[in-house]
Order: structure tokens, then C-alpha cells, then sequence
């Protein structure tokens, strides 16, 4: 899974402009796909990496080390702060988004239903270890259906989406050097340049130095949290990983959480994020996502409602950002970044994208 993921990965990686849209995730979940699909993987390597996703579950290991720690690595101060200034417009821009996508799918001659849940939805979710992993994994346990073929026609309305919104936001900052006043270099408010500069927007700092037991109870976090979210599930039934969420925002928004905790899921966060990424969308590729799901997902109308939704998401952040006094470049690009592939990664580094 390591050599045949990371293969996958790395050659996706040095395609020629594909590399730095993305190309890096689909390669790993589509090419082994398509050997298997075409009988060029061999068999032994099939059920073996079959095997192993399907007994051990480990995909929800890694999602809930990946969700939990990517909410711990946000600085708790600019997370409440970026909320507070940014929800109104993230709101107005994501309804209009996806009222504007499911009106041009819907023209098109889409089921609205398809058109929200199967495009509309994966361009917010927010990458791919953060977003359409997870989002696949909720859609399977409410429409009851395989998560492999969920991911197959989630997964490239995340790669698509991140395009577009790469390419608009490239627009943008050339834009925001030929205007500089439209643009904050980096501030969300105007005239408020000494509390921007002075304030953190990574997570919080760490020495460098953890121990082996910084580091397991920085995993046994994210999976007491998971096991949370799956008593949610049986008690309310909303899926486990959402839950998980849920829990994890509570906790960094109230302090509940310990400095040294938070330090260890950060590093397992990472670790997760480096090591384990393209094996497990190999595994995926492999074990449940079917090729001709994934061939489907592309075609000229969801290429289509995808621009539409990013233009919209793009489009209201400018007015509504510039009706409520903020800079209007800066937010812009704020919108583009939920429809990107970072995560809350990228929403802690959004507005400075503007520089």
C-alpha cells in the first residue's frame, strides 16, 4: 500500500500544472482504480490491500486523527475571531453558491438532488483527507449506499473545484496588485493592521519536542472523540465523523483541551496527513471505488454548475465583504478557499492569500 500509494502520489505530483492542482490525490485513489479494473494489478496485491482495508477499518483511523487534529492545530483566539468576521459572509456566499449551482444543474437537466448532494456539497466540503473522505463516509450511512462509489463521484467535484477555484484566485491576485486598495495584503479589516500583524494564524507553537506519550494521548483523543460521535450515531443518528467534528470545534472553542494534548494531535495530525494519505487512497482505489464511477463524474455539464458555484461562492464574498466594510480582494479569495482542497488548514491561511 506505502510503495504502490506513494508511486501513485509522486506521479501525480510532477504532471505538468496537473502536479499543483491536485493531481496528486487523484492519481492515488483513480490509477489503481483503473488497474484493477483492467486486470493489470496483480491479484495477490488486490486481495491483500483488499483484505486489510476491509478487516481493519483503518480509514476511520485516519479520519478521525485527521479531523481532530487538523481543529486542534488552529490557533483557539483566531478561530473565535475569523468566525466571528467571517460567518456572515461565508454564509451569504455559500446559500448563494448553492442556490446558483442547483439552478444551473437544474437547467442543465440534473436532478437538483444530485446536483447538491454530489457537486455543490464536495466543492465546500474542503479537500480530501478533511472533506470528501469524510463526506463519503456520511453519504454512505444515509443514503445507504457502497462508500466507494460515493467517493467516486465525490472525489473529482473536489479535484474540479479546487481547479477552478485555484484559477480564480490566481485572477484575483493579479487583479489585487493592479488595485491595491481592493486588497488587505492579508487583513480582514481595514485600519486594523497592528491587531492583524500581531496575530497568530497558525496553530498554537511547539518547542519540537515530543515524547511517546504526548504522542498516544494525542491519537487516544481522536478516537475517544470518534467513539463519541459513533454513541451520537446510534442515540441520534447523525454519522460519526460530524459528530466527531462537532465535538472537536466544542472543545478547542471552550478550552478543554490541554496545551500538551493539543501538541500531540497536531503532530499526529501531521504524521497522518505526510504518511498515510496516498496509502489509504490507494487502499481506496483499490478495495471500493469502481472505475466507471469515476469516468462518469467528468463530464461538460457538472464541469459546468462547478464554475457556476465557485464564481457565486467568489462573486458574494466581493459585495457582501465590501457592503460590511471589509476588504473586498480579501474576500474574495476567502470564498474561493472553501471551494480549494486545504481544509481548515486553508481557512486559517485564506485571507493572507491575498498577498
Amino acid at each position: 500500500m506505502a510503495f504502490f500509494g506513494f508511486a501513485c502520489g509522486e506521479f501525480g505530483k510532477r504532471l505538468p500544472v496537473l502536479g499543483k492542482l491536485g493531481a496528486a490525490a487523484i492519481c492515488a485513489t483513480f490509477i489503481p482504480s483503473a488497474l484493477v479494473h483492467y486486470g493489470l494489478l496483480p491479484d495477490v496485491v488486490v486481495e491483500s490491500t483488499t483484505k486489510f482495508y476491509k478487516s481493519t477499518n483503518i480509514l476511520y483511523l485516519y479520519i478521525c486523527c485527521i479531523i481532530v487534529g487538523s481543529i486542534m492545530s488552529m490557533n483557539r483566539t483566531t478561530l473565535i475571531q475569523g468566525f466571528l468576521r467571517i460567518f456572515f459572509p461565508m454564509l451569504c456566499g455559500e446559500v448563494v453558491g448553492m442556490l446558483v449551482g442547483v439552478g444551473v444543474g437544474t437547467a442543465l437537466g440534473l436532478e437538483p438532488f444530485q446536483v447538491f448532494f454530489f457537486i455543490v456539497l464536495p466543492i465546500m466540503a474542503g479537500g480530501v483527507g478533511e472533506g470528501a473522505i469524510p463526506l463519503s463516509i456520511g453519504y454512505a450511512a444515509l443514503m445507504h449506499m457502497d462508500q466507494g462509489v460515493a467517493l467516486g463521484r465525490v472525489l473529482p467535484m473536489v479535484m474540479l473545484g479546487s481547479l477552478t477555484a485555484i484559477v480564480i484566485s490566481g485572477s484575483l491576485n493579479q487583479l489585487g496588485k493592479r488595485f491595491p486598495h481592493l486588497t488587505g495584503e492579508g487583513q480582514l479589516m481595514p485600519n486594523r493592521s497592528n491587531e492583524t500583524h500581531h496575530e497568530s494564524v497558525g496553530g498554537e507553537s511547539s518547542d519540537g519536542k515530543t515524547d511517546v506519550a504526548t504522542l498516544a494521548s494525542g491519537a487516544l483523543l481522536a478516537v475517544l472523540l470518534y467513539m463519541l460521535g459513533m454513541l451520537g450515531q446510534k442515540m441520534i443518528g447523525l454519522p460519526a465523523p460530524v459528530g466527531m467534528l462537532f465535538l472537536a470545534v466544542l472543545l478547542k472553542l471552550a478550552n478543554g483541551v490541554s496545551p500538551r494534548l493539543q501538541e500531540g494531535s497536531q503532530v499526529v495530525y501531521k504524521f497522518f496527513r505526510t504518511a498515510v494519505t496516498y496509502p489509504i487512497l490507494f487502499a481506496v482505489g483499490v478495495a471500493i471505488t469502481p472505475w466507471q464511477e469515476l469516468v462518469n463524474a467528468f463530464t461538460i455539464t457538472n464541469l459546468l454548475v462547478i464554475i457556476s458555484t465557485v464564481s457565486a461562492l467568489v462573486a458574494t464574498g466581493f459585495f457582501v465583504g465590501k457592503k460590511i466594510g471589509m476588504h473586498p480582494m480579501t474576500w474574495r479569495l476567502s470564498p474561493a478557499a472553501r471551494a480549494d482542497r486545504g481544509g481548515p488548514a486553508t481557512w486559517r491561511s485564506s485571507p493572507p492569500a491575498t498577498a
